[in-house]
């Protein structure tokens, strides 16, 4: 304690001594304050639960093991399987291209937001999380105030707004989430019964009935840091994006850490074991090997390759040919994300199981901006954060060897929250009655390669920021009514059939047409949740510009609320 109180004291003084570096003293001093008030204890052994010794049935003859991987802000072209190599053009991802190649390609794979948690509470529940006010992602009181020191100190060229107000009331992160009642796949599947496990990020509550072991769960390992090695280890290669105020706040926040069957409870906390991503893999192949005489469901949901950009040693010197180092990193990163789809898939091979598993791959939202990497979601346009294709436009892609052909391709525009209804299909449960599901099943769609529109209308909403996506037509608008001398409503029409990278507005020469979207959103919104926590401010996201680029005259920009 007398520790604690002298690194306060000390961070005080230099607080009032240097007050125009208050954000470099936050982000130098956070870890370490961290460090003393919340520690973190050495690697722990986990529990997975252990299924039966022997098999009552052939695995071809009872329900399918599902696989469900969860990228984190994976881009449209950080696989090779859309572009020919990611990276710089030469980074393959043989293992991840192949769960497409031997089943089914979704090239028009939609996230359910552009950012993560509201998509992973669509992912859970097979419905737009804003129907029971899962609107925005719970946010560090830290980070804002780190937005606003960075503010204060250097304005940015487009305005950011803080609701003083409601930041002052903002509640702590993990006391946000999903609420118990709602029905997530896990539950769903445990009613079939199927053993459940979560590995990886959870981000939908860390307390009380919000944890994934009170959300159908039987057992869950959760990320409860955001560092992929501790930042000095010897095998760790760091990329810092310099200026950028969220890479800030991630290095700032950033602890090593995890937890297994905790209730979000601070001395549940313990150090991983090696890389992230790689310690996340030996864990999931650990549940596969422990349960593969009984059927499973899996939900690996990487951290990777969510900055902070981290990478091990090894898979940095493996990419010596590119030359920029936080490219490189990044790369590094995607690599080690391809080789555990490899190790995952190797391990239902050697366990007689491949054959029926039914694996997803996806990614949360599309490649984020403020890692400075300007083409992650090449030939899209935007960023995570914004309802641009580069936002939302995401890796998509399943196996299921016994009921999906190799090499399927559905063209037709799917969404995060059909991976609950495919999944509960694929496992013969039945669909809830009691509320409102909207995904629908693909297996129709991709059994036979048969063609069809699972959908003919999508929505994304976080507060003003709204998008909808009907028969081929797009819509985006966003409140401007904040900044003077500016329309109420910026808005952009899109008409993807001839137009898929957004290149052309069409919105001032086609009223009728942005007349006729709205309408639906309108319909849509009437059907929604209040938010259950406010956002807190409206943060400008450039579209055609990485966040550390250069703001000119004329560079379109959207607000993004959080």
């Amino acid at each position: 304690m007398k520790k604690l109180f002298t690194f306060i004291f000390l961070v005080a003084i230099a607080g009032f001594t240097g007050w125009q570096n208050r954000v470099e003293l936050l982000v130098w001093g956070a870890p370490k304050l961290l460090a003393l008030t919340s520690p973190i204890a050495e690697n722990r052994a986990t529990d997975w639960s252990e299924g039966p010794d022997m098999a009552v049935e052939a695995p071809a003859d009872r329900p399918p093991n599902i696989v469900l991987i969860v990228a984190d802000d994976m881009g449209f072209n950080d696989i090779s399987l859309y572009n020919g190599g990611a990276g710089d053009g030469t980074l393959q991802t043989p293992s991840i291209d192949a769960l497409a190649k031997q089943g089914v390609t979704f090239t028009n794979g939609y996230a359910a937001n552009a950012v993560c948690a509201p998509s992973r509470a669509s992912i859970m529940t097979g419905r737009y999380s804003t129907r029971f006010g899962f609107e925005f992602t719970p946010f560090y009181k830290t980070g804002v105030t780190i937005f606003r020191w960075m503010e204060e100190i250097e304005p940015s060229k487009i305005p950011f707004f803080l609701d003083e107000a409601r930041a002052a009331t903002m509640k702590p992160l993990q006391t946000l989430g999903l609420p118990g009642s709602e029905l997530t796949i896990a539950e769903v599947l445990k009613q079939q019964g199927y053993y459940t496990a979560h590995v990886g990020k959870w981000h939908l509550g860390s307390v009380s009935d919000m944890v994934a072991t009170k959300q159908g769960f039987d057992d869950s390992l959760e990320l409860k840091g955001t560092l992929y090695l501790p930042e000095d280890h010897p095998n760790a290669i760091n990329a810092r994006v310099e200026g950028d105020r969220v890479d800030r706040m991630i290095w700032a926040t950033g602890t090593y850490a995890v937890t297994f069957n905790g209730l979000g409870e601070p001395d549940e906390k313990f150090q991983p074991k090696g890389y992230l991503t790689d310690y996340y893999t030996d864990e999931a192949v650990k549940v596969i090997e422990n349960n593969r005489n009984r059927p499973f469901f899996l939900y690996l949901a990487h951290w990777g390759i969510h900055n902070p950009l981290q990478a091990t040693r090894e898979d940095y010197d493996a990419l010596s040919h590119i030359t920029d180092h936080r490219l490189r990193v990044y790369s590094s990163m995607i690599r080690a994300l391809d080789r555990s789809v490899a190790r995952v898939t190797l391990a239902l091979e050697e366990n007689g199981l491949a054959e029926n598993t039914l694996i997803i791959f996806t990614s949360d939202n599309g490649g984020a901006g403020y890692i400075g990497l300007p083409n992650i979601n090449k030939p899209y346009r935007g960023w995570k954060l914004n309802h641009f294709e580069g936002g939302t436009h995401v890796p998509f892609m399943a196996r299921w060897p016994a009921q999906i052909n190799a090499g399927t391709t559905l063209e037709a525009p799917i969404h995060h929250n059909d991976i609950f209804s495919t999944i509960a299909a694929a496992a013969g449960a039945a669909l809830p009655l009691d509320r409102k599901i909207d995904g629908v099943d693909l297996l129709p769609y991709i059994r036979k390669d048969l063609s069809g529109v699972p959908h003919q209308t999508l929505f994304w909403r976080e507060g003003h920021h709204q998008a909808v996506l009907h028969a081929g037509w797009k819509l985006i608008r966003a409140e401007q009514s904040h900044l003077p001398q500016s329309a109420p409503m910026a808005k952009w029409l899109f008409n993807l059939a001839t137009d898929p990278t957004e290149q052309t507005n069409l919105a001032s020469n086609n009223s009728a047409k942005v007349a006729e979207l709205e309408a639906l959103l309108a319909i849509h919104n009437r059907e929604q949740a209040e938010p259950l926590w406010p956002s807190v401010f409206n943060a400008p996201q450039l579209i055609d510009k990485t966040s550390n680029e250069i703001y000119e005259e004329g560079d379109e920009f959207i607000y993004w609320p959080n």
